[in-house]
């Protein structure tokens, strides 16, 4: 039975897949243990809010409505995060879930070309900032310019998995704005 603090120190124990897997499989089965697990990931405290992120990501792909009410609340704390795992993983969450209310579709937007252009982000922050962003830009075709701009400043810098995207973004981008100007 897993009691108030058990899942804290199940987190604790080790930084591992198997680990990771053992406390996903725990929410699902008691997904009012969720809230719980939520409490720990917003404390932004390493290491256990990272780990806590770890599973929310994992029980989010299969659960993804234990995630859906709290889209906002992740956003907020995008900018607070400073640990390469909270951002990966809240990106990843958040690059996968329905885009938000135009309130925080700016602060997400600001973010993600922010930490797309930094050259201290992680490949795949970057690479989850630069799928948000697409997904943002079928709503608001404006942004594909921007992006097929920042995806190729960045290109020359990057690592060889986000050379491979960022050419088959630019492709998808081009043809999109190519034919949004000149319309049959």
């Amino acid at each position: 039975m897993v009691t108030k603090g058990t899942l804290e120190e199940l987190l604790l124990l080790e930084t591992s897949r198997r680990n990771t897997d053992l406390v996903a499989d725990i929410i699902i089965r008691k997904p009012e243990l969720f809230e719980e697990l939520f409490s720990v990931f917003v404390r932004n405290e390493e290491p256990v809010s990272r780990r806590a992120a770890w599973v929310i990501d994992t029980v989010s792909e299969k659960h993804a409505g234990l995630i859906r009410p709290h889209l906002h609340e992740i956003i907020d704390l995008l900018p607070a995060f400073r640990h390469d795992g909270l951002k990966r993983h809240s990106m990843r969450i958040l690059a996968r879930s329905p885009l938000p209310s135009e309130i925080f579709l700016g602060e997400l937007i600001r973010i993600s070309f922010e930490w797309l252009l930094s050259p201290k982000e992680s490949i795949a922050v970057k690479v989850h900032c630069m799928e948000i962003l697409y997904r943002i830009s079928q709503i608001e075709p404006d942004l594909k310019k921007e992006l097929a701009d920042s995806i190729e400043w960045r290109l020359n810098e990057e690592s060889a998995g986000f050379k491979n995207l960022g050419q088959k973004m630019l492709k998808k981008l081009y043809f999109e704005i190519h034919n949004s100007t000149n319309p049959l």
